[in-house]
């Protein structure tokens, strides 16, 4: 088989790192990036470390901090109206899965025509757009290292899915100190979510064996570090070793692709403005449950990365331990039980099943699946 394995020119990582930013700025010969945030990072004082750094260094960041939970089509026509006004030369993104995602489709428009929804769907990308520097303050989205990017489309009330690799960022940065503030929800959701990547990777139809070793590595670490990093925050061990895993996944699944979780997860997540990895959590061992049975080996597989003791199991009973594995850590992590809990109603679920069966992410599960499957699958998720 062939394949592609993607990835930013530059991976930093490791705490303190954040300090080498200014200087990769002005060694390109950049001096006015558009700071692409959130307002409670800014208000939370995880901006401030770069900003003084960039300002030293005699670089002057504009800052846009309009980044929003599931970044929208206006968020990033503002952003990139920001950048226009301002000549910016380049774009540092600071945040977790929105400011990135915001910051690749402002990339996007710095060389290509608007609108943003030109580039739903894969491929459509002609052109590079601005460096970009992605700093990553959870770990969980991988957004930092991969070719996709998630905006909602309030419009139509679907989240367009862009992957092309000319939105990978030219640097992707994993500090853990910039992560030890993430509140105990949000490291509990993107966890989960970075465990979704990994599990996704690995069964999905474009798998391969280095994308293999990446999503079980990715796994192990996760279920080992995730409940510690979510105990307690500023366990910098448990950020540290959670930011290499989620890293892990994001490799995993840049190259083998995602599934039906993740396609699933874009309806409830772009209709009821719901948080991403805990519509991934939600949908995660009730879509691989659906899968289980195509790909036993590998379930059993994910089983023992995940800590379980298969050694006196049958592959079938390992597989099924996979499943109740998942749903144990999901638990012990304090992810909702169900979609009910937050708002989504069974008369909601008809119109999330044809978005689903379009979503680009949904052509990589193991196995498709019929309408009335994944309907089904909706409602054993409430």
């Amino acid at each position: 088989m062939s394949f592609r394995l993607c990835f930013p020119k530059i991976n930093i990582s490791g705490a303190g790192c954040l300090s080498e930013i200014p200087a990769e700025l002005t060694t390109h010969g950049l001096s006015r990036p558009l700071v692409v945030t959130d307002a409670m990072l800014v208000k939370a004082g995880v901006v401030a470390p770069l900003l003084s750094g960039l300002k030293a260094a005699d670089v002057a960041p504009v800052v846009f901090d309009g980044v929003v939970p599931n970044p929208t089509v206006t968020v990033v026509e503002a952003a990139f109206a920001l950048f226009q006004e301002n000549r910016c030369d380049s774009i540092v993104a600071v945040g977790g899965g929105s400011p990135i995602d915001t910051a690749k489709a402002v990339r996007i428009l710095t060389a290509n025509p608007g609108p943003i929804s030109l580039y739903e769907g894969i491929g459509k990308v002609g052109k590079d757009g601005a460096f970009l520097i992605a700093i990553n303050t959870t770990a969980g989205t991988a957004a930092e290292v991969t070719s996709n990017a998630v905006i909602t489309d309030t419009a139509r009330q679907v989240k367009m899915v862009i992957i092309d690799t000319h939105i990978i960022p030219d640097i992707s940065v994993n500090d853990p100190e910039m992560m030890v503030s993430v509140p105990r929800g949000t490291t509990a959701a993107t966890g989960m979510d970075a465990l979704t990547h990994a599990i996704e990777a690995y069964v999905s139809k474009g798998a391969h064996p280095l994308t293999d070793h990446s999503a079980l590595e990715a796994i192990r670490v996760i279920t080992k570090h995730l409940p510690r990093a979510v105990e307690n925050g500023k366990d910098l061990a448990a950020r540290e070793q959670m930011a290499y895993g989620e890293f892990l996944a994001g490799m995993a699944f840049n190259s083998a692709g995602l599934g039906l979780v993740h396609a699933l997860a874009h309806q409830p997540g772009a209709v009821k403005d719901l948080p991403h990895g805990v519509c991934n959590a939600i949908l995660l061992p009730v879509v691989e449950a659906f899968n289980r049975p195509h790909a036993v080996a590998r379930f059993a597989r994910i089983a023992d990365a995940m800590g379980v003791d298969i050694s006196t199991l049958t592959e079938e009973q390992a597989s099924l331990a996979a499943i109740d594995a998942i749903r144990a850590l999901s638990a012990q992590v304090g992810i909702p039980k169900g979609f009910a809990e937050l708002g989504v109603t069974e008369a909601d679920l008809a119109g999330f099943v044809p978005k689903a069966l379009a979503d680009p992410c949904a052509g990589g599960n193991p196995v498709s699946a019929t309408a009335a499957e994944v309907l089904e699958l909706y409602k054993a998720a409430m």
